[in-house]
């Protein structure tokens, strides 16, 4: 079973209005954040999955959770707050990537402290954490402590997933990634991630550096270029990424991490022993794996993640 550790929020997408009025703004709204699409999207990829997540008792909360129930995604490790439940706002672009503005602020999925930390059977055979949870209190120092602790013991992933809206202090994300790096044994992060956090840098030269410590692989997504590995052992190759048609790129990441994680799982391969004994073969075969279940999502509006069986018909 795989614990994927963070927010889960709902994504207001905006819609066009037939009406034209200035007034009126319509909106589609989706379950999302990058940790409840991670959780998800294992499910529906046929890995046993659970969430450690603050959910808010109110309406939208129970909505998250009445996903996650249908999702079969295991709800041992969630926790109610009588706190509101984030909201992002999500505008489309012309190339179909989203641009978000966050209402978070004290809202439910915050709230973890270390009193809240679970221990952890054999059952759990790895850890994901991600996304701006990583950096806003208290959560972030929870999701930390976690970390320390369980990192060595079994099977750690990260994705920075670096957003802006919640925590615009670029600085502090840097500061909190540079630690994390040093602890986690898998890292996928996109182009997008490494231009904001490191700017004007070789992203080659950062993910290098990445892999002095204990990470054994490096995925470094690249939208519509496909994606590249770097990998201890073997060195880095690319990638291209599958044709479709794109509706927009929302949860593709959140898709590609997911898929990482099931590759690992259906070989047995998902501890720390596993990864470090990977050959290029299969660590090829894993990273099409993904780019495969990424660009189905990229077919799709919003965090619509795919299942199994659609993978075997592509």
């Amino acid at each position: 079973m795989y614990l994927v550790c963070g927010e889960a929020l709902f994504d207001f997408f905006s819609e066009n209005d037939a009406s034209g009025l200035a007034s009126k703004v319509n909106f589609k709204a989706i379950a999302g954040g990058s940790p409840f699409n991670v959780a998800v999207g294992l499910r529906r990829l046929g890995v046993d999955a659970a969430l450690l997540a603050g959910l808010s008792t109110d309406y939208l909360g129970r909505r998250l959770l009445q996903v996650l129930q249908d999702e079969g995604v295991r709800q041992d490790y969630l926790l109610d707050f009588a706190a509101p439940t984030t909201l992002a706002m999500v505008a489309v672009g012309a190339n179909g990537s989203p641009q978000y503005s966050f209402r978070g602020e004290g809202c439910a999925d915050r709230q973890l402290q270390p009193e809240h930390l679970p221990a952890l059977g054999p059952e759990v055979r790895g850890l994901h954490i991600g996304s701006f949870s990583l950096v806003v209190q208290p959560i972030a120092d929870t999701l930390l402590a976690l970390v320390r602790r369980e990192s060595g013991k079994r099977l750690i992933s990260l994705d920075p997933n670096v957003r802006l809206n919640p925590e615009p202090d670029i600085n502090l994300w840097r500061n909190r990634i540079a630690t994390l790096v040093e602890l986690a044994d898998l890292i996928k992060v996109s182009d997008e991630d490494l231009h904001l956090l490191y700017p004007g840098q070789d992203p080659a030269q950062m993910i290098e550096g990445w892999l002095r410590h204990r990470c054994q692989l490096v995925f470094l997504t690249r939208g519509g270029e496909g994606a590249s590995v770097f990998s201890r052992a073997h060195g880095s190759w690319s990638t291209p990424a599958s044709a479709v048609k794109i509706a927009d790129t929302v949860g593709a990441g959140d898709t590609f991490q997911a898929a990482l994680i099931t590759w690992l799982t259906e070989q047995q391969l998902d501890s720390i022993e596993g990864v470090k004994q990977l050959g290029r073969e299969q660590i090829d075969s894993m990273l099409k794996f993904a780019v495969q279940a990424a660009a189905l999502t990229c077919s799709k509006t919003g965090p619509d993640l795919p299942y199994r069986q659609q993978l075997d018909l592509h």
